[in-house]
C-alpha cells in the first residue's frame, strides 16, 4: 500500500499519516509467531481459526455473510469512537457500503445503545435503501436491527413533513414541462435565453443554493456556469424562477431540495433533541445535494463524537450534484480516510473502467480533488469483451448464445444482469428475450435483489448502482445512446454540455464496476465514443 501510494503521488508525510504508521516500526521479535499474526497487516492476510467447527461454519456461511464480510482494513475505519463527522472515499468495489453498514451496527451496540437512541441510515435511491437494510439485516440481531432506521432520504423526508401536517408531493414522478413552457412566456426576449438554459439555472442555482428571493439569487455563486450574467440581467430573468415557483405550489408540488430545507427549518427550530436520532451514516455521498447534507446536519444535531459517517465516491456521481461538506456545516479535517482496495473487480475489469474516466477531474466531497491511481484490485480475469453488430438482430442473437453458455457453465444466470441506458430501451430488449425462453426479473425500486432468487436481472443503468453480479451484459452501447443524444442535445452550452458528458462517463464507470468476472459491452452500427478499446493501464 505504502509502495502504490507513493508512485501515486503522495508524499510519504501523507502516506504515513494516512495509513496511521510511524515512520520509526516498533521493535518486532521474530520468534513470536502469536504476536505477529495480531498486527494489522498480518490481519489483512491471515485468519486464525481456533478449531474445525469455525472453519466450517465459515466455509458454510450463505452468500449474504459473505456480502458483508468486514476485513481488516475497513474494521480500522468502523470500530473507533471518532471525534466528529467522517468522511470514508474509495473506489467501485472497495466495501464502502459495507463499511457503512459495520459502521450502523456498532455505533448502535457501542455508542449508542439506549434502547430509545436510534441511527439514521439513509442513500439516494429508494432500491439501494432497500438492498442495504436486507443485507442490514444478515449481520444485526433484532433489538439492534430495530434501532437502525434504513430509508432513502426523500421518503424520509416526506414522511417527516406529513408528520408536521404538510402534504408533498415528490417532484420527481410530476412532468413539469407545461409548468416551464408556461413560465417561459415571461422570459426577456432580447436575452435570447433558451428554455435548458433556465431549467439548468434554477437546479444549479436557485434550487441547489436555496434562493427564496431576488436578493438571494443575486447574492448566489455562479461558478461553473457556462452562461455569464450581469446583475441587471439576474434581475431580468428572476420573474421566471418567481412564475415557476408559483406553479409548483399551485400543484402542491414541492422541488425536493426545498423539501429539505423546509425540514431542516423545522428541526433546527424545534431542537434536533425531538428527534431521536444519534448519528447519520451516508451511503452514495457523492450523488446527496448540499440541501441534502443541511438537513443531515440538522438532523445529527450540533457537531458531536460519532454523529455523521459519509461514505462515497465522486467518481460513481452520476446525478452531476457538486457539494463542499465544509459548506454545509460538516467538518471533516483530520477525518478523512480511503480505502483503495477493490475485493469485487478483477484488475482487469478496474483498468478498463478508470480509462473511461481518464482526464476527467474528480472531487473529494471537500473541495479537494480525488484519484484512481492509488486504487487496486486482487482478483484477475478475462478482459472486457466488447462486441459490434451490424443490426440489433445480430446484437440479440449474441446476447442470447452469451447467456446460454453462461448457463451451461455456470449452472444459474441469477448472477447475470443486462443494464440499459434507458427505461425505453430496457423495455424494447426485454420483448425481444422474452422469445429467447430464459428466465427474467426485473430490478425495482422497492424490492431488495435477492442472489438466491432465479432469473437475469434486468434494469437500466441508474437503478444497478450499488449492486454487484458476477456478469454485467451493456447492450445497444450505440453512438446516440451514450453519450444520450437527446440529453446532450438539450443542454443550454457548452460547459453544460461537458459537465453532462462527464456524467455519462461516470455512468459507464458505474455501471462496468457491477461486475465480478466480467463484462459485456456490445452494440450495433456505430459504437458509443465513451467506449475505449485499448487500455493502458496508467499505473
Amino acid at each position: 500500500d505504502v509502495l502504490i501510494m507513493l508512485a501515486a503521488g503522495y508524499s510519504l508525510d501523507s502516506v504515513f499519516s494516512q495509513l496511521e504508521k510511524t515512520q520509526t516500526p516498533p521493535a518486532v521479535d521474530t520468534e513470536d509467531l502469536e504476536t505477529a499474526l495480531q498486527n494489522q497487516d498480518s490481519r489483512s492476510r491471515f485468519m486464525v481459526i481456533t478449531d474445525d467447527s469455525e472453519l466450517e461454519e465459515m466455509l458454510a456461511a450463505p452468500l449474504e455473510k459473505w456480502r458483508v464480510f468486514l476485513h481488516p482494513t475497513q474494521r480500522k475505519l468502523v470500530e473507533r469512537d471518532w471525534n466528529g463527522a467522517v468522511r470514508v472515499l474509495g473506489g467501485a468495489g472497495t466495501g464502502k457500503t459495507v463499511v457503512a453498514m459495520h459502521r450502523a451496527k456498532w455505533l448502535a451496540k457501542h455508542c449508542f445503545n439506549d434502547p430509545h437512541d436510534r441511527i439514521l441510515f439513509t442513500t439516494f435511491t429508494r432500491n439501494l435503501a432497500v438492498d442495504i437494510n436486507a443485507n442490514l439485516a444478515t449481520i444485526c440481531p433484532p433489538d439492534l436491527m430495530n434501532r437502525i432506521h434504513v430509508v432513502n432520504l426523500d421518503s424520509w423526508v416526506a414522511n417527516f413533513l406529513k408528520q408536521e401536517g404538510i402534504e408533498t408531493k415528490n417532484l420527481y414522478d410530476q412532468d413539469t414541462k407545461p409548468l416551464w413552457a408556461d413560465a417561459y412566456t415571461l422570459a426577456p426576449v432580447e436575452l435570447g435565453l433558451s428554455l435548458a438554459f433556465y431549467q439548468e439555472e434554477w437546479q444549479e442555482v436557485v434550487v441547489g443554493q436555496g434562493c427564496q428571493t431576488l436578493r438571494d439569487y443575486l447574492l448566489a455563486r455562479r461558478t461553473g456556469r457556462g452562461t455569464r450574467l450581469s446583475r441587471q440581467q439576474r434581475q431580468a430573468i428572476w420573474g421566471v424562477f418567481e412564475e415557476y415557483r408559483n406553479l409548483l405550489r399551485e400543484q402542491g408540488w414541492r422541488e425536493p431540495d426545498d423539501a429539505m430545507r423546509d425540514a431542516a427549518h423545522l428541526i433546527q427550530a424545534k431542537g434536533s433533541e425531538s428527534l431521536p436520532y444519534k448519528a447519520v451514516i451516508v451511503d452514495e455521498a457523492q450523488d446527496m445535494s448540499e440541501a441534502a447534507f443541511e438537513l443531515m446536519r440538522a438532523i445529527a444535531g450540533p457537531p458531536h463524537p460519532n454523529d455523521l459517517f459519509i461514505v462515497g465516491d465522486a467518481h460513481q456521481r452520476i446525478y452531476g450534484k457538486v457539494v463542499t461538506l465544509s459548506r454545509c456545516g460538516i467538518d471533516i479535517r483530520g477525518r478523512s480516510r480511503k480505502l483503495r482496495l477493490n475485493y469485487r473487480t478483477t484488475d482487469e475489469i478496474r483498468q478498463w473502467a478508470a480509462a473511461v474516466l481518464a482526464g476527467v477531474a474528480v472531487d473529494d466531497l471537500d473541495g479537494g480533488t480525488d484519484s484512481l491511481h492509488d486504487y487496486r484490485s486482487l482478483m484477475h480475469g478475462d478482459d472486457p469483451l466488447i462486441k459490434g453488430f451490424a443490426t440489433v438482430e445480430d446484437e440479440c442473437q449474441f446476447l442470447q448464445q452469451t447467456l446460454n453458455h453462461i448457463q451451461a457453465s455456470e449452472d444459474t444466470l441469477s448472477g447475470v444482469c443486462l443494464a440499459f441506458r434507458t427505461n425505453a430501451l430496457m423495455e424494447q430488449y426485454e420483448a425481444a428475450f422474452q422469445q429467447m425462453n430464459l428466465p427474467f426479473k426485473q430490478i425495482r425500486r422497492n424490492q431488495p435483489d435477492n442472489p438466491l432468487d432465479s432469473g437475469i436481472r434486468i434494469g437500466t443503468m441508474h437503478r444497478v448502482k450499488g449492486l454487484q453480479f458476477n456478469y454485467m451484459l451493456l447492450p445497444s452501447l450505440n453512438a446516440d445512446v451514450l453519450p444520450l443524444s437527446v440529453g446532450l442535445n438539450a443542454r443550454a452550452d457548452e460547459i453544460s454540455r461537458s459537465k453532462f458528458m462527464t456524467e455519462e462517463r461516470c455512468l459507464l464507470h458505474v455501471a462496468a464496476t457491477r461486475a465480478k468476472k466480467q463484462v459485456i459491452l456490445t452494440y450495433y452500427g456505430q459504437p458509443s465514443p465513451l467506449i475505449i478499446h485499448n487500455v493502458t493501464d496508467p499505473d
